[in-house]
């Protein structure tokens, strides 16, 4: 299988005013490529990125205006329209959603590093047109020839590489008579059959709730901020706004002014939105390791629709906060790679309604009934009954 690593990057400036560079030339191909594509699907032609490749490089790259395209590998142009081609072809197949182009403050800032081009050495990892950049980490790198799909991003305050290698399966011995059953949710993350003490919910901890506290007071200063620098618009002036396509007027002929204070509370509010990101994938990370190192034959999780959880709009946002996605992706990796089976049950499979013990089926339980009350005496907490239910779980 095929191994992740990330390892932060410690670029000069001179690499780093580079490093951007290469993210808007990539964001600009992209979009170039997907504004192309619905032009050429317009005018009935069955577009593909080889064709919109070599009519990017003949026509845009030929003109002076856009001689800033040749300062970066021409390497991230190519893949950003394969990128795009891999986009429509998720689309395609109902695995994703029509592709969007790509915005400066939104998107994520990323690029493709060419993989035949970079070798690590003494911690420094060579980047077409960049240079040796120097990086840390605490990963033992294995020297190889190539990297696979190897990208550079930056997350708002440091710069990362990320880059696969082919690695076999985690030899370790597994034990045949453990099935592990875990049972996703809000009030905790999971809670497992075979541990006394649920995976508790990170968003109820006083550092989460510290930060999320924080971040609503900087923003209501950064919308007070905002109001105070309104001013009002004539007319002559909303209308050749209006004409250069600036986009900075509102429908009431207004126009609100980004002061450096401003720019400073938002790079404020981004940070902390980032390092509250980073205590989230943190938790999951130590969650799914704790199940893995029971060295369970297998793991049986739920087949959640959470797509179709999250137009519940009262429990959106902690189902979004919970991020039981990653939960279930990084699962799943591990599983792979430490040769463990890993079982997804029926999603109409009734492990909450079920009696662990007798196997009667409660059809009336409620979403607030938190103790499971069976006919034949047991009374068990709600989602350990379930844990228990899916850790044996049959497959038919």
């Amino acid at each position: 299988m095929i191994k992740s690593v990330k390892v932060r990057l410690l670029p000069t400036k001179e690499q780093e005013e580079l490093m951007f560079k290469s993210v808007g030339t990539a964001r600009y191909a992209y979009n170039w490529g997907l504004a192309k594509w619905q032009e050429l699907y317009k005018e009935g032609v069955k577009p593909n990125s080889y064709a919109i490749k070599k009519e990017f490089n003949n026509t845009i790259k030929t003109q002076d205006k856009f001689k800033w395209l040749y300062e970066v590998s021409a390497k991230i142009t190519a893949q950003a329209f394969d990128d795009l081609q891999d986009a429509f072809n998720n689309f395609f197949e109902g695995t994703a959603k029509y592709p969007k182009f790509k915005s400066r403050k939104k998107s994520k800032q990323s690029f493709y590093v060419r993989y035949d081009r970079m070798n690590i050495k003494n911690n420094t990892a060579n980047i077409e047109k960049i240079g040796r950049v120097r990086f840390t980490t605490n990963y033992n790198i294995p020297k190889l020839r190539a990297y696979v799909n190897p990208r550079c991003s930056y997350d708002g305050k440091y710069w990362y590489l990320t880059f696969g290698f082919e690695q076999g399966e985690n030899q370790v011995e597994l034990n045949p008579n453990l099935s592990v059953g875990i049972d996703l949710g809000i009030k905790d993350l999971a809670v497992v059959n075979c541990l006394d003490e649920p995976i508790k919910n990170i968003n109820k901890s006083k550092e989460v709730k510290r930060l999320k506290k924080k971040i609503k007071r900087l923003k209501r200063k950064c919308s007070r901020k905002y109001e105070m620098n309104k001013i009002n618009l004539s007319e002559d002036e909303t209308n050749k706004d209006k004409t250069n396509n600036k986009n900075k007027t509102n429908k009431d002929g207004t126009r609100f002014i980004k002061t450096k204070n401003i720019i400073k509370l938002e790079n404020e509010i981004r940070l902390i939105h980032r390092k509250l990101t980073n205590i989230r994938n943190n938790h999951i990370h130590q969650a799914t390791n704790k199940i893995i190192k029971l060295r369970p034959k297998r793991v049986v999780i739920e087949n959640l629709n959470i797509s179709g959880m999250m137009k519940n709009k009262y429990l959106a946002e902690k189902i979004q906060e919970q991020k039981l996605y990653e939960f279930i992706r990084q699962i799943e990796y591990k599983c792979k790679f430490n040769g463990i089976e890993l079982v997804k049950a029926d999603r109409w499979f009734p492990s909450s309604k079920m009696c662990s013990n007798c196997g009667n089926i409660k059809k009336d339980l409620k979403l607030e009934d938190r103790v499971y009350v069976c006919q034949c005496g047991l009374e068990i907490d709600r989602d350990k009954n379930a844990s228990i239910n899916l850790g044996n779980y049959k497959v038919s």
